[in-house]
């Protein structure tokens, strides 16, 4: 995103050995994979802890429970749900704003100390929420303002690591790679549920502070080992090779258009300012939302992302309300068994990854997704308490059909922009798309929980029913580009078929 590093990560220069020529640029490609995937699994690690103490925070009572649970005011009693969704709200309203300006800063300071920055400050701030345990906190304010700062330094998480991984890999690394690299969002989710399921019975703000660590220690492996670009190490930039060979080649072949692809998806974060002063030309918001797919790909998100969020968030509650084969869960088993529907996100973002690279067809791909997803939860609504092992299945089928094209969305419409000619090599135009994209996706994510928690006063059915619309909703902005994509594939006599 910037043009010059400011300093090297502390280890790289305490360690001569992790430079070349003693470690190749392979090495240090997968390095940056790992580091980034722990930065941002972190992130999502962080933000997990809600959902898990929502049934503790604002309990329902049941017939057939031995014990009742009083709550924490003010989120106990009968507005209890609507004070926990409005809670969601404050911090993901603050994480799709904050979204609309991290890439901005981005592109004038170091990446690396950014990244740092909003992660330190996560993890703090995720404390200092659980802290209100010990220090009998009751006040509505205290912890809105806590999640208002946190979504806000949340936001710097994405920009950061998407630019960093993009100044490492160029044309024909991204692939299966970057569908693995792209399951840190569920691997998070993952962490976030089991951590913060396990210590909950020590009480609820060890469910904050055990998480909120975490991504403080994960910020100094950040600070300590990870470089931002090639350059710093002394390799050459594989995006500048990129760049050249589309400027030579043009983009209207088939060539030219895959390097194109590669290069937005991951590229041109670090171009060369003084070589190139016009290649970081920003581009207007206006300008950059009338860019061919910005807008259809940023609505999809929105409501897939609605439907995404809302999982994250309630999905915990809906198991602890809910029976399974006739009994109601404990709150740590509720917990634990959410992480199934991130396990199945893990593979949906991947098989959705394989399935568009062998039919070329991002678009038609999110479609096939989305639609299986609608019978997926109805049939997880109706038959999910039947049984232990039906509750399972069902719920690592809706995570995998549901977070498939939001895993997809997000790592493939850089690459669909990137075949643009009005932005190709532009890293700050790129990043002012990217923040619009995901921004306009956090808004719907903010919506979700919100209005999951007004709505579930009025019955589960009503929820589900709400999700099934947004999924419609995702579906409809995408079809004009996925009709696109089969006039392409049959033009060129290939049809919508596995690629040899």
């Amino acid at each position: 995103m910037q043009s010059k590093t400011l300093t090297l990560a502390p280890a790289l220069n305490f360690f001569p050995n992790l430079k070349p020529p003693h470690k190749t640029l392979a090495f240090h490609q997968i390095s940056v994979l790992i580091i980034t995937f722990l930065a941002y699994a972190s992130f999502h690690a962080s933000r997990k802890p809600p959902s898990i103490v929502k049934s503790v925070l604002g309990p329902a009572f049941q017939a057939n429970s031995s014990s009742v649970d009083t709550g924490w005011a003010p989120f106990d009693g009968p507005r209890g749900t609507h004070r926990l969704g409005e809670l969601d709200l404050a911090f993901l309203s603050a994480y799709s704003i904050g979204m609309y300006f991290a890439g901005h800063v981005g592109d004038r300071i170091d990446l690396r100390l950014f990244l740092v920055f909003g992660m330190m400050c996560s993890g703090i701030l995720t404390i200092f929420f659980g802290l209100g345990y010990w220090f009998d906190v009751h006040v509505l304010g205290y912890f809105m303002a806590v999640q208002v700062l946190c979504g806000l330094v949340q936001s710097i998480g994405w920009p950061c690591v998407v630019a960093i991984v993009g100044n490492w890999f160029e044309k024909g690394k991204r692939g299966l790679i970057m569908g693995v690299w792209s399951s840190h969002t569920s691997v998070g989710n993952i962490i976030g549920s089991v951590v913060a399921s396990g210590v909950l019975e020590f009480g609820w703000g060890w469910s904050f502070v055990v998480p909120g660590v975490l991504v403080i220690l994960a910020g100094i492996v950040v600070f300590l080992f990870l470089p931002v670009c090639p350059e710093d190490l002394g390799f050459e930039s594989p995006v500048k090779e990129i760049q050249m060979n589309v400027e030579v080649n043009g983009v209207e072949n088939l060539e030219g258009k895959v390097e194109s692809e590669e290069a937005g998806l991951l590229g041109t974060e670090y171009a060369d300012a003084d070589a190139d002063t016009g290649s970081l030309a920003a581009i207007g918001f206006l300008e950059a939302w009338r860019l061919p797919g910005v807008a259809p790909f940023a609505f999809c998100l929105f409501f897939s992302k609605l439907v995404s969020y809302t999982f994250l968030y309630w999905l915990p509650f809906y198991i602890r309300h809910t029976a399974v084969a006739g009994v109601h869960l404990s709150h740590k088993t509720a917990g634990n068994l959410s992480a199934i529907f991130d396990i199945g996100g893990v593979l949906g973002g991947i098989l959705a990854g394989l399935i568009a690279d062998m039919i070329e067809a991002q678009a038609v791909t999110s479609i096939m997704f989305l639609l299986l997803s609608i019978p997926a939860l109805v049939l997880y609504r109706l038959y999910g308490s039947l049984s232990m092992v039906a509750n399972i299945l069902l719920m690592f089928l809706s995570g995998l059909l549901v977070n498939g094209p939001y895993s997809l969305i997000t790592t493939a419409v850089a690459a669909d922009l990137g075949t643009q000619t009005t932005i190709i090599g532009n890293s700050r135009a790129l990043a002012t798309v990217t923040a619009i994209i995901d921004g306009t996706g956090s808004v719907g994510a903010a919506l979700g929980p919100l209005l999951a928690g007004y709505i579930s006063t009025t019955g589960w059915n009503n929820v589900f029913v709400m999700l099934i619309l947004a999924i419609f909703c995702a579906t409809l902005f995408l079809i004009r580009i996925a009709r696109t994509e089969i006039k392409g594939q049959l033009n060129e006599g290939n049809g919508i078929c596995i690629a040899a």
